[in-house]
C-alpha cells in the first residue's frame, strides 16, 4: 500500500513546489492506471477491516447485497473494483462472518473485483451442450443454497424508509429473492440501515493524504477564478466564473458532481443584473471528483473599489463570525453524538453568543452528500428526522457547510452573509480538524 501511494503522490508532485505549479500538471493525480491501483488498495483495506466492524457492531451475521446492471444498490462502488463500473447482468454479493476466520466475500454473478471475493459461478448445459452461467430463477436458487449451508441467524438487507444510502434493495429483487429463500429463512432478515451508512461513511488512513491534495486542488482553482486572471470588473459575469471553474475542473480530467455556482451582494440591494461590478461580495459553490471521492467548499471574495487596498472592515469582521461557528461546530462535532444532538448544542452556543446565522453540515467521501448524520439543513433549523439521529463516527469526513449574516456599518448596517464550507475530518482518535485549512480573509480582487 506504501508503495502504491508513493508512486500517486510522486504522480500528483506532491513537494515544496508552489501550489499554482503544482495543479497545473496535465493530471494532477496521476494516470487512471495509476489511481485505479490507489482505489483498489482502499477497497482492499475498507472490505478487511471497516466491513467486518460495521457487521459486528450492528450484530448481523449475513448481508445479502442484490442488483442488476444499471440498477445498482448506492452501496455498490464502495464494494467493486474501479474497473467494474456496472454489475453485471445481476450480480448477488453476499457476507458472511465466520468469526476468527473473518467476513467471508461471495460474489453471484459478476468477478472476483481483483481477488478480493470469491467468485461463485454454478453452471448448467446450453442446448449445444456447452455451459453458460446461470440466469433467472436459478441465479436465485444459488443463493438460497449458499444462505441455507450458512445458515445465518440474522441476515440484512438494503430496505429503509428514511435513508437513501440504506435502501437499494428494489421491489423486483426482494420480490424474487423472498420466494427464493422461503419463509424460515425470511424470518431472519433485519433491516439495518446502519450497515450500508457506516459503511460508506467510515474512511480508511491512507485516504486522508490523497483527498488533502485534492483540498490543494480546490483551493487553487477558487483562488484562480476570484482574481483578475478570471474576473474583469464591470465586464465579467457570475456564470462566466461559474463556467470558467467548470471547464477548468475538465481540463484537469477530474469530475464535477454539481454545477459551479457563483453569486453576489451588492451595496443597496440585490443587483439588477449578475455582472460582477466593484465593490461586490462574491461567492462560490464548488467541488470535484477524484479517485472516487467528492469535495464540497465555498468561499467568499470581494472586489475591491478604486483606491481600495482591502475590505471594508465590515465585511472582514462579517467573515470572522462565520469562521466563529466554525469553531463551534468543530468544539461540538463529538463521535457518538447524533447529528441533531450537535445541531442543538451549536445553535444554543451560536445564539448565546449573539451570531445570527444556519447550520446545515453533512458528511461527504464516496458522495457529495455522504452518508452518515445531518447536522441541520438549510431550510431545516431543527431536528431532522431519521438522517439526523445517526451519530458521528471517528474516521468520517464532514463538510462543513454554515453561513452568518452580519450587518456591515460601511453598507449602512446592510446585512452580508459569509457562507462557508471547508472539509473536516474526524479522526481515529475522535479528534475533529480541518483536512487542509478553512478561509480566514476574504479573497481580493483588484
Amino acid at each position: 500500500m506504501r508503495r502504491i501511494l508513493s508512486i500517486i503522490i510522486v504522480s500528483i508532485g506532491w513537494s515544496s513546489t508552489p501550489l499554482c505549479a503544482q495543479v497545473k500538471s496535465e493530471r494532477p493525480f496521476g494516470t487512471l492506471q495509476e489511481q485505479a491501483a490507489v482505489r483498489q488498495a482502499w477497497l482492499r483495506e475498507r472490505l478487511d477491516t471497516n466491513l467486518p466492524q460495521v457487521m459486528r457492531d450492528h450484530g448481523v451475521d449475513m448481508w445479502i447485497i442484490p442488483m442488476r446492471e444499471y440498477n445498482e444498490d448506492p452501496v455498490f462502488r464502495a464494494l467493486v473494483s474501479p474497473t467494474t463500473l456496472a454489475a453485471r447482468r445481476r450480480t448477488i454479493y453476499v457476507f458472511f462472518d465466520r468469526g476468527a476466520e473473518g467476513v467471508e466475500r461471495l460474489a453471484l454473478g459478476g468477478s472476483s473485483q481483483g481477488g478480493l471475493y470469491e467468485a461463485v459461478r454454478d453452471t448448467e448445459a446450453a442446448p449445444d451442450g456447452r455451459p453458460r452461467e446461470l440466469w433467472g430463477s436459478a441465479q436465485w436458487d444459488l443463493l438460497a443454497r449458499v444462505v441455507r449451508e450458512r445458515n445465518p441467524r440474522r441476515i440484512a438487507v438494503n430496505i429503509a424508509h428514511e435513508h437513501n444510502f440504506a435502501d437499494g434493495l428494489s421491489a423486483g429483487e426482494w420480490q424474487q429473492m423472498q420466494k427464493a429463500l422461503g419463509d424460515d429463512i425470511v424470518s431472519r432478515i433485519v433491516h439495518e440501515p446502519r450497515l450500508a451508512i457506516d459503511y460508506l461513511a467510515l474512511r480508511v488512513p491512507s485516504m486522508t493524504q490523497v483527498y488533502r491534495r485534492m483540498q490543494l486542488v480546490v483551493h487553487d482553482i477558487i483562488t484562480t477564478a476570484f482574481s483578475n486572471q478570471v474576473i474583469t470588473p464591470g465586464v465579467t459575469t457570475t456564470d462566466d466564473v461559474a463556467w470558467w471553474m467548470r471547464q477548468r475542473v475538465n481540463d484537469l480530467g477530474l469530475g464535477s458532481w454539481f454545477q459551479p455556482s457563483v453569486n453576489l451582494q451588492r451595496r443597496d440591494g440585490e443587483p439588477i443584473t449578475q455582472t460582477i461590478q466593484r465593490g461586490d461580495v462574491l461567492h462560490c459553490d464548488f467541488g470535484i471528483v477524484a479517485l472516487g471521492l467528492a469535495t464540497d467548499t465555498q468561499h467568499m471574495a470581494y472586489v475591491l473599489r478604486e483606491g481600495e487596498t482591502d475590505a471594508p472592515q465590515g465585511l472582514r469582521r462579517a467573515l470572522t463570525n462565520t469562521n466563529r461557528l466554525q469553531d463551534i461546530l468543530l468544539d461540538e462535532m463529538r463521535v457518538g453524538r447524533s447529528g441533531n444532538e450537535v445541531l442543538t448544542a451549536v445553535l444554543t452556543k451560536m445564539r448565546s453568543e449573539g451570531l445570527n446565522g444556519t447550520m446545515y453540515t453533512h458528511p461527504i467521501g464516496d458522495h457529495g452528500h455522504g452518508a452518515g448524520p445531518l447536522i441541520g439543513l438549510w431550510d431545516r433549523q431543527d431536528d431532522v428526522p431519521g438522517r439526523g439521529d445517526v451519530p458521528v463516527l471517528a474516521n468520517m469526513w464532514f463538510s462543513t457547510e454554515m453561513q452568518v449574516t452580519t450587518p456591515v456599518p460601511e453598507w449602512g448596517n446592510q446585512t452580508v452573509r459569509m457562507m462557508q464550507e471547508e472539509e473536516a475530518e474526524v479522526t481515529a482518535e475522535g479528534e475533529v480538524r480541518w483536512v487542509l485549512r478553512r478561509q480566514t480573509e476574504l479573497h481580493l480582487i483588484r
